[in-house]
């Protein structure tokens, strides 16, 4: 049997035909989102589930025109962000990402909805998780019309290809929509009644990687979020690595079989009786392309262009022209969950070391450093120190010198992901799974 995985991205949308024997991708496809809406707000990060929707299922199509053997199909996506959802199914909103910052305005006495949730009810709040925007919605009546539900955007593309009328969501996309207790598998009430919002608008949810119905024929599995599609796409030692991942975003991901509460790090519903413990960090490989748009618009305002400024960049490190101390570079340029006010910083410039090089290596150690920190926290929580390191997303795959930044820094050997399109291949696993082509201990090489 071949599984065939999608995986819905913020800028790209991914698809794998993955055999059961072999679990390796045979073929991969990506395609440009290209959905985002513009709009008038600096914090409203909006996408159109209309295009989203019409590019997965012309991808969709494609494929299974040419695999005739596939089945199941497995989902993921962009974790946080909603879609509403209308009795019939349909959406009647934009795609609200991940990214919007509308959680984070002052909207309310000079108070913002994630504010107000932490000195109302005791919650940290984060913006672009989608019940603290639907929080913000409810509360400047900008609930659409009709909307019965809401759902990510993995959810309704499940919806879509099955037919399915209301969303039915993952433990684990239910817990990235936030105001989610983890330990008992449900969102919590108190918080919805104390900000005075019904809980009826919230999607159905499953802790089992269920079948949603078919397409074509075939069966359709339940979507996961893109960090634990990552963590099974690229894993085969779950018990002793650590993820790393630089994408838009950064995250460092460990696995566990008992519930942990470290500080600054979520606990994610993964599998049914695990979770992920997932340290983010906002810019991730974001901050890298920062980098580069500085060197590009300097560029183009000499009238240089079309210039590959990764090639040049990469070629100063090469030099090895570096001198003097190092940088110290801060590359939390949009804040963290907790404290999104925060900005990076640049530290310990001298007469020697402010050079373009000794930029770049600083922001690649910057990189590194927020998700070190992070999973230091996490060992010091589970006292389980991990062996090794697999490495995921293309902002490391690309980069052979953040590559050796990150292995160095967590001090352990490190090995990048087989497979490329690593949330799609986690999506073809967990169709597997559901049709129970693949075994959950045989998947994440547990013996027990």
């Amino acid at each position: 049997m071949r599984a065939l995985g999608i995986d819905i991205g913020t800028t790209t949308v991914s698809g794998i035909v993955m055999d059961s024997e072999s679990r390796k991708a045979e073929e991969a496809y990506t395609i440009e989102n290209s959905s985002f809406i513009r709009s008038d707000q600096q914090w409203e990060k909006l996408q159109d589930p209309e295009i989203i929707i019409s590019k997965v299922k012309g991808l969709l199509d494609k494929v299974l025109d040419v695999y005739k053997d596939i089945g199941v199909i497995g989902l993921t996506g962009q974790m946080h962000g909603i879609v509403y959802i209308n009795r019939e199914g349909t959406h009647v909103s934009p795609l609200y990402t991940w990214q919007d910052k509308r959680g984070n305005e002052k909207h309310f006495e000079n108070k913002s909805v994630c504010e107000i949730l932490r000195q109302k009810c005791g919650i940290q709040a984060y913006s672009g998780y989608g019940t603290v925007t639907h929080f913000y919605n409810a509360m400047t009546e900008q609930v659409p019309d009709g909307a019965e539900s809401f759902c990510t955007v993995m959810d309704y593309l499940g919806m879509i290809l099955t037919g399915r009328k209301s969303p039915l969501v993952h433990a684990g996309n239910a817990a990235g929509l936030g105001m989610y207790d983890v330990k008992k598998g449900s969102f919590i009430s108190e918080v919805f009644k104390k900000m005075s919002t019904g809980m009826e608008i919230l999607p159905e949810i499953t802790e089992e990687l269920e079948i949603l119905g078919t397409y074509k024929g075939i069966p359709v599995c339940v979507a996961i979020g893109d960090n634990q599609a990552s963590f099974l796409g690229s894993v085969d030692s779950a018990k002793d690595t650590i993820l790393v991942n630089m994408g838009t975003g950064g995250q460092v991901s460990v696995y566990t079989e008992e519930y942990f509460s470290v500080d600054g790090i979520e606990t994610r519903p993964f599998l049914k009786g695990s979770y992920i413990l997932a340290g983010s960090s906002l810019c991730g490989g974001r901050a890298y392309a920062l980098l580069e748009r500085f060197f590009r618009q300097y560029a183009e305002a000499l009238g240089i262009k079309d210039t590959d400024h990764y090639e040049i960049m990469e070629g100063l490190l090469r030099s090895g022209n570096i001198n003097g101390d190092r940088l110290r570079v801060d590359t939390r340029f949009a804040g963290t969950r907790e404290k999104p006010a925060l900005r990076g910083a640049i530290e310990n410039i001298g007469t020697d070391n402010f050079t373009p090089a000794a930029l770049i290596q600083g922001v690649l150690e910057g990189m590194a450093e927020e998700l070190y920190e992070m999973y230091v926290s996490i060992e010091n929580t589970i006292h389980i120190p991990k062996t090794k390191i697999i490495a995921s997303g293309n902002g490391i795959r690309k980069n052979v010198f953040l590559q050796e930044i990150v292995s160095r820094r967590f001090a352990r050997e490190l090995y990048l992901a087989e497979q490329k399109e690593e949330a799609a291949c986690g999506a073809a696993k967990a169709g597997l799974m559901a049709v129970k082509e693949l075994s959950v201990l045989d998947t994440l090489g547990i013996n027990r």
